[in-house]
């Protein structure tokens, strides 16, 4: 099976793509292009998940980058992927990777590759490295054992925690958060984001509670995803002991997901609008938001209230890093659950997002829902509906020639304004509204978003979509 890259890092399934011989040949392609380019001695930092065989790839990585002679730190801890790209920009470093498959399924392990400054390496990157595998393939790659790389020093033991949660509570008002002794839960999905974010909030003295915390390789049976559907646990705690909040992250901890204090889904759109909202409003921020193109438009309208611009990037948070260090913007996110603020690490942190969500919360004295009412009555109602499609290779073939090559559209029963097939086919409205079908890059799905002023309007567009390609009733999300 070849290596290719996606959205979200290298991903495949465990004993069939995600073997020993293809994470070291994709370490040591790394290792060839940071020779190449003259990084090689700036070193190299490997962290890992709780994912089955993490922890030993992470290791299998590790005795290659010390065979060629590269000084390269494991974060010998199961460890937020936030974390890591924390610590790539911490200890000054050219590149890094993560040994994950974030939220999919637990049949996947994976890894995600991190350039200076702790950014998602970008898809100039990523081919390069595709390029390198290439050339290395068949050939025998140097390995020292990982004990040996430890006694030798060539290979670094390295914890970063303590200075990663320091930064996070430098980075919100913990004064404000202490003032008001919320009551927390946490539902880290079995995932890696306990040790930090219960630290955290107990330094802020809100009490905390926390839910699905040990290990389980298979995540419960459960996507470890926050969506609706995965955090029935987490709305049941929060209802019965009167939580003020229920914050879930997914597996490797850089997406979020909330039960606000009613007991409801808070949607990661909406996540994204109370926080962009509460950075301009309440904490007198000036800036741009940047999205993908699968998320909110509610963005545009909360940054056009406030004299600010909001800018529309692909699918894959690379994009949004890439952006948000362009213009200085503000937030940046998507609508499955990933954001980072400005000032922060240039990737997906659940942990600093549920952390900024808990200060606004106590630094306005109002409940989530509240805020929300309030920014909807400034800009309007905006309600998106979302599905995943399996398919067969042939009918992959089918949709994308009939949406990227033949651009045939279904009768929306509206006027469109314009199509964008930068990434895949999105259909903007006039009046407002739109809608988009994608490939995933991160599982074999098509994905269709689409956003109206009002629910049904939504469902019905997306069911035109749905007809059109002929896929009823295979919707798995």
């Amino acid at each position: 099976m070849s290596i290719q890259f996606g959205t979200g890092g290298w991903r495949a399934i465990i004993g069939d793509g995600f073997t020993k011989a293809n994470i070291q040949l994709l370490t040591a392609a790394l290792a060839s292009k940071m020779k190449a380019e003259g990084a090689a001695q700036r070193g190299f930092l490997i962290g890992y998940d709780r994912r089955f065989l993490s922890q030993e790839a992470a290791h299998w990585a590790a005795e290659v980058m010390a065979g060629a002679g590269i000084p390269c730190m494991v974060v010998e801890r199961e460890s937020p992927t936030p974390l890591i790209m924390f610590a790539v920009k911490y200890y000054e470093l050219s590149y890094g990777m993560a040994v994950t498959a974030s939220h999919n399924p637990a049949l996947y392990n994976g890894i995600k590759v991190f350039v200076q400054g702790g950014r998602d390496a970008d898809e100039l990157t990523t081919a390069d490295i595709e390029e390198h595998i290439a050339a290395l393939a068949g050939a025998d790659i140097p390995a020292v054992s990982y004990e040996e790389g430890v006694r030798t020093g060539r290979i670094q033991i390295v914890d970063p925690m303590n200075a990663y949660i320091d930064s996070v509570i430098r980075a919100v008002n913990m004064d404000a958060i202490r003032s008001r002794g919320l009551r927390v839960v946490l539902d880290p999905m079995y995932g890696v984001s306990k040790t930090a974010l219960q630290t955290i909030l107990i330094t802020a003295r809100c009490d905390v509670d926390v839910i699905h915390e040990r290990r389980d390789a298979l995540f419960g049976g459960r996507l470890p995803a926050p969506n609706s559907k995965t955090l029935i646990g987490l709305r049941s705690f929060v209802l019965e002991n009167g939580c003020d909040i229920g914050i879930a992250t997914d597996g490797d901890a850089d997406r979020l997901g909330i039960i606000d204090d009613r007991g409801e889904f808070l949607h990661p759109n909406k996540i994204l609008a109370l926080l962009y909202y509460y950075l301009l409003k309440y904490k007198g921020w000036h800036g741009a938001a940047v999205r993908n193109l699968a998320t909110t438009h509610l963005l545009d309208a909360i940054a056009a209230q406030f004299g600010e611009k909001c800018y529309e990037v692909p699918v894959g948070f690379k994009h949004i890093s890439a952006k948000m260090l362009e213009t200085g913007a503000v937030i940046g996110g998507e609508s499955s659950g990933g954001l980072t603020v400005r000032g922060h690490i240039q990737g997906k942190d659940g942990i600093y997002a549920a952390a900024l969500l808990v200060e606004m919360m106590a630094s306005t004295g109002r409940s989530l829902s509240e805020l929300y009412r309030e920014i909807t009555g400034r800009c309007g109602s905006f309600e998106m509906v979302e599905r995943g499609y399996r398919f067969s290779p042939e009918e992959k073939e089918r949709i994308r020639r009939t949406l990227m090559e033949d651009k045939l559209l279904p009768d929306f029963g509206r006027e469109i304004d314009r199509v964008s097939y930068a990434d895949g086919c999105k259909v903007y409205f006039q009046g407002g509204g739109w809608v988009v079908g994608r490939f995933s890059g991160t599982e074999p799905l098509l994905r269709v978003f689409c956003e109206m002023d009002a629910l049904p309007q939504a469902e019905e567009t997306a069911r035109r979509m749905e007809a059109f390609l002929d896929l009823e009733g295979r919707n798995v999300e």
